[in-house]
């Protein structure tokens, strides 16, 4: 699915697309972190980024992009917006709730974007997904968040031959 979505040939089947499709079926509203959107740090020198995607990104719904630097709304095909918001977690998450219109908004990432909305208590079922590749030293997801403390147990896990799949729920 995620391939697919990129234009890309291949993937694989079975557990890992049975997750992919649920990670962005049902949902009225994104959230996502600066980072996820785009690689610019700082004020956006022009209008011209307008994410990783293409020209359909794969949301096909509202989409609220958490940042330091306003910028006006992009309006892509397929029913995507990005919507910036520039005045914190609760704020966006106020804004997704109410443009998903009773469904579900997914927390998208990146991993501080995640951390953030944890140690708010503001989520209430996370899919980790652990992948044996090497990329760095990357961000750790958990460090100082006490799951348990926080009310979240294991209610799912299935592994395949490409990753893990832990679903966490309070």
């Amino acid at each position: 699915m995620f391939r697919e979505m990129t234009g890309q040939d291949g993937g694989s089947d079975g557990i890992d697309q049975a997750y992919a499709h649920r990670s962005m079926e049902g949902f009225g509203a994104f959230i996502l972190g600066r980072n996820m959107f785009g690689p610019i740090r700082g004020p956006s020198p022009d209008e011209s980024w307008k994410g990783w995607w293409g020209d359909n990104p794969p949301y096909h719904a509202p989409t609220f992009v958490l940042t330091h630097h306003p910028r006006d709304p992009i309006e892509m095909d397929g029913g995507t917006t990005f919507i910036f918001v520039t005045d914190g977690i609760e704020a966006a998450l106020e804004k997704a709730k109410l443009a998903a219109k009773g469904r579900d908004v997914k927390i998208g990432g990146g991993v501080e974007t995640v951390r953030q909305y944890l140690r708010a208590g503001l989520i209430d079922e996370l899919h980790f997904a652990l992948s044996p590749v090497v990329l760095g030293q990357g961000e750790a997801m958990f460090t100082g968040i006490d799951l348990p403390a926080l009310g979240f147990r294991v209610t799912e896990h299935q592994a395949s031959g490409h990753a893990t799949h832990v679903v966490l729920s309070r």
